[in-house]
């Protein structure tokens, strides 16, 4: 992914975060970067995406897709994501993301991609 893709998916993404209603503090940890960045990053444009940020990006992006196929109503998918789920234990989907780590927001795409018929 090149840093013109990455600007691109961020934008998608920051529209993504409105949508679930994230405050700074929690997309800059789904984005695994201090708030002071996120929020600089809005507002003036975005920096470097380092490989793990471009991942995280690319997942984010996955769970969107994955979410408008499983819900035809796109405010069921963003509900979704708080919304208590057995498959983690009785948590929302962004509990898990919020955890921080990569493998967080793996664990839901999988789940998701699995729901689908994917992978």
């Amino acid at each position: 992914m090149t840093q013109d893709e990455a600007a691109a998916m961020f934008r998608a993404v920051l529209n993504l975060f409105g949508k679930w209603e994230l405050r700074d503090e929690q997309a800059a940890t789904l984005l695994d970067m201090p708030a002071r960045t996120y929020r600089r990053w809005k507002s003036e444009g975005l920096g470097r995406v380092s490989r793990d940020g471009r991942a995280r990006l690319s997942n984010l992006m996955g769970i969107h897709k994955a979410l408008r196929i499983i819900f035809s109503e796109g405010s069921r998918g963003y509900a979704w994501i708080r919304a208590a789920n057995d498959t983690f234990d009785g948590a929302g989907a962004l509990a898990v993301m919020l955890g921080g780590e990569l493998t967080d927001i793996m664990r839901v795409r999988r789940r998701l991609d699995a729901e689908r018929g994917g992978w």
